[in-house]
């Protein structure tokens, strides 16, 4: 884990475009921020399978499959150690020895699968719970100022990407970067899906013009529990994304609910879905806003030239 974070320290450095892409449900779509604090409702969608902790002792990448020792699941299963299915982006992100806690889906044919897994690490977690209190407290300092005009800063926080490396903004010092609020088990095609494929766009276009280096694409995920690292990495090689420089982020749930806060985007839980608002950042290199379009519609050719130029 700690030569993940070695490694995006190395790869990753900000002039943010965020596209806040919030779905509605029924066609609900919000428009437009106040200059107060959005309203955040904080429920969570439904997350399947049992909640299971335990320490990773083998993974067969071949097979699919994780030698777990697990912890006793009340109520359900004593103490073992068992082997489980799991994702191609948990089997990829893990390593023998690590400790995590995840959910446990018993499958039709009667086997059994982890999924939704989270490493759980003394280190990255203190980091990122820290962080996490830290952009608490700055909400609630800031009170019906939370939201975070044009002119202003990006607030200081940190979540783990597709690949469990911990992620924060002095990452993206000295790039322009295009982020994004998402989750992964969007159904409406017309936006999680499309705000992904706008992303893609402007990363096709300004690899075209030649300034890869100087464009980073980040999405967080609006359902934390359920878009782990291996969902997040499940997600991205399903729809062909180039991982080169567009993350995928997750994290506390009180951190991306005041990530929403602090940038003026509503969202709240409706039944299967989140309804939300569409807003789109630009921030310089410095990692200040300096450009703010609410909706639906952007012009992925306006970005790349603001990129390019």
């Amino acid at each position: 884990m700690r030569d993940r974070m070695i490694r995006a320290l190395g790869r990753k450095s900000v002039a943010f475009c965020i596209l806040f892409s919030i779905w509605g449900s029924a066609g609900l779509v919000f428009s437009g921020c106040g200059r107060s604090a959005a309203p955040v409702d904080e429920a969570k969608l439904e997350v399947p399978g049992r909640p299971v902790t335990g320490q990773v002792v083998k993974i067969d990448a071949e097979r699919g499959t994780l030698l777990v020792d697990h912890d006793e699941i009340p109520d359900y299963m004593p103490a073992m150690v068992m082997e489980f299915r799991a994702g191609p982006g948990d089997i990829a992100n893990l390593e023998a020895g690590q400790h995590i806690r995840g959910r446990l889906v018993e499958e039709a044919n009667g086997k059994f699968a982890l999924a939704h897994i989270w490493v759980v690490e003394d280190v990255e977690e203190t980091w990122v719970s820290a962080a996490a209190a830290a952009l608490r407290q700055d909400t609630t300092i800031r009170g019906r100022k939370a939201y975070r005009a044009v002119g202003e800063n990006l607030p200081d926080f940190s979540l783990y990407d597709q690949t469990g490396a911990v992620v924060d903004p002095s990452l993206f010092r000295g790039k322009k970067v295009i982020m994004n609020f998402i989750y992964t088990r969007c159904p409406i095609a017309t936006m999680c899906p499309a705000a992904v494929s706008n992303m893609m766009a402007v990363q096709t276009a300004v690899a075209e013009a030649g300034h890869t280096d100087n464009l980073e694409l980040i999405s967080i995920t609006f359902d934390p529990e359920f878009d782990t690292p291996g969902v997040l990495s499940k997600y991205a090689a399903a729809r062909g994304i180039d991982t080169g420089n567009y993350s995928l982020l997750t994290g506390p749930e009180s951190a991306i609910q005041d990530l929403l806060r602090q940038f003026g985007v509503l969202a709240q839980v409706d039944g299967p879905l989140i309804a939300h608002t569409l807003t789109t950042l630009l921030i310089d290199e410095q990692g200040r806003i300096i450009d703010r379009a609410d909706g639906s519609q952007w012009d992925v050719q306006q970005f790349v030239r603001k990129i390019v130029r």
